[in-house]
């Protein structure tokens, strides 16, 4: 299989942490994705005409995107056990969408500093870009907690990532420190940020 990808994106981390822990990263051949939404890289709309990374490209089935979709086949493909049966699932589906929502946030933050010019950027917009991010991780802190100490899921690993990114992209994001006013997630954040998978996948 070939993995579209670049390096910085908390995407292409979900997948490739996913890899690490069922060690198949083997697997997978990495090829270079690097794309921006005005210009996007041929290669990649080649597999996916959205033009968007994570592409994970089989040699038995057509290209799978988006990074919900390609950590769920790999989990399916080599049992890692990430995304639990039964009633379980939904939690799990629900925390894995709610980090790629702060990290959804985080992204156009980033872009409208990448992409825009200054005169064109909106404080506004970006101000309720990190609004998201803010609510997101109060919500983590109140409610997610005894989730994230539990066994590993998708969601957790997505939680780490979106962390991960925040952190990456903090002087670009100008969202401040995730840590400061929550100290059980900082605490959580700091050991798992120590855990294999994220220490091999850190950009």
């Amino acid at each position: 299989m070939q993995l579209f990808h670049a390096g910085p994106s908390p995407y292409v981390r979900k997948v490739m942490a996913v890899l690490e822990i069922a060690g198949k990263t083997g697997d997978v051949a990495l090829i270079d994705g690097a794309t921006a939404p005005s210009a996007p890289n041929p290669a990649v709309v080649a597999a996916n005409p959205i033009g968007k990374i994570p592409c994970l490209v089989r040699d038995d089935g057509p290209a799978l995107y988006d990074s919900r979709v390609i950590t769920r086949y790999l989990d399916a493909l080599y049992g890692t056990g990430l995304y639990p049966s039964g009633e379980a699932i939904w939690t799990t589906l629900t925390l894995e969408a709610h980090a790629d929502g702060m990290l959804d946030a985080a992204l156009l933050c980033v872009y409208e500093v990448r992409m825009r010019e200054e005169g064109l950027r909106s404080a506004e917009w970006v101000a309720g870009q990190r609004a998201k991010i803010g609510r997101g991780l109060d919500a983590l802190e109140a409610r997610w907690l005894a989730h994230l100490a539990g066994p590993l899921d998708m969601g957790t690993v997505a939680v780490g990532c979106a962390l991960g990114y925040l952190d990456f992209r903090l002087e670009m994001g100008g969202w401040g420190d995730w840590r400061e006013g929550r100290p059980g997630l900082a605490a959580w954040g700091a050991k798992f940020a120590e855990q294999p998978w994220m220490r091999a996948t850190n950009p």
